[in-house]
């Protein structure tokens, strides 16, 4: 594909999260996902790590702020930006690293006012936050205004939104209020018993895909829902499928890892899930806020 001055398409991404050694989390899952779908990846570590933290404890290299932030402006300075399509952050190292994302995806929009930017707010879980409070608000009050697409967990959501998000009501509600377009909640209430799911909220559409949940789930599924997700927009996928066919690949390479015993997502063995999934999700379509509803109706397929 050419753009109208003939030249190639923004199709790059450039992906800023954390590398591990072994597992498929952070980048690894990302650059992954990603380059199997056909996009260039600019990989950016936000810290180093033997394996995911949740496996025991390891050593832990985060660079130093100044030499992150002059990596992030060389980048600024390529000769290569206008190849860019999109920028996706997700877990990052400190604080300190907020303002140089954030200088990277206003460089990037400037380029190409398509770009889109995903921002991941990796941030916590139901056991509570598992990075410093100034980061969380850093990600909350310096990226998330400039996302297009933010993907927060119903934790992430919670703590970010400072709502209860206890039901699909308040999750909507908390959503729209953050204030990314689009936001895809992981992990959100789901009504089929014993299910999980992805609900997708926008100013005037909420839809909610959902599968039956898995037990011990390895850790990446974020990443991965996050990466895959941009790869179906920039693909040109409408809201709707881009959730459905996201919500399949990401619950197929799940459920085929978990039957295999693997303590990591095996998405080397699975690649072909990500583009042709074949797992079956209920998408369903919610009651939007915005609508007017009788008391006690919280969706409608």
């Amino acid at each position: 594909m050419t753009s109208e001055a003939g030249t190639a398409a923004p199709r790059a991404v450039i992906v800023v999260s954390s590398h591990v050694a072994r597992g498929s989390v952070g980048n690894r899952a990302a650059v992954f996902a990603l380059e199997t779908l056909g996009h260039p990846v600019w990989a950016v570590p936000t810290v180093m790590l033997p394996w995911h933290p949740g496996h025991g404890r390891a050593t832990r290299i985060v660079p130093p702020t100044e030499q992150f932030a002059a990596f992030m402006a060389d980048l600024e300075r390529a000769p290569w930006l206008g190849e860019v399509a999109a920028v996706l952050s997700g877990y990052l190292g400190e604080a300190g690293q907020v303002e140089a994302v954030a200088s990277l995806v206003e460089t990037v929009k400037a380029k190409n006012p398509q770009a889109l930017y995903v921002c991941d707010p990796v941030i916590g879980d139901s056991g509570g936050l598992y990075v410093a409070e100034a980061l969380a608000a850093g990600i909350r009050d310096r990226l998330l205004p400039l996302a297009d697409i933010a993907t927060p967990n119903r934790y992430e959501l919670e703590w970010l939104s400072g709502a209860k998000v206890d039901d699909m009501r308040a999750t909507m509600a908390a959503a729209l209020g953050l204030g990314p377009a689009t936001m895809l909640v992981t992990s959100a209430h789901a009504l089929m018993a014993n299910g999980t799911g992805n609900m997708l909220v926008t100013q005037t559409q909420a839809l909610l895909a959902e599968h039956r949940t898995v037990e011990r789930p390895p850790n990446g599924l974020g990443d991965l829902s996050a990466a895959v997700f941009l790869a179906r927009r920039l693909a040109g996928h409408t809201p709707a499928k881009a959730l459905q066919s996201t919500t399949a690949a990401v619950y197929e390479i799940l459920a085929r890892t978990s039957k295999r015993g693997g303590d990591e997502l095996q998405l080397e063995t699975d690649a072909q899930s990500l583009s042709h999934p074949m797992a079956m999700v209920e998408l369903r379509t919610l009651i939007h806020p915005s609508r007017s509803r009788k008391p006690g109706q919280d969706s409608g397929a």
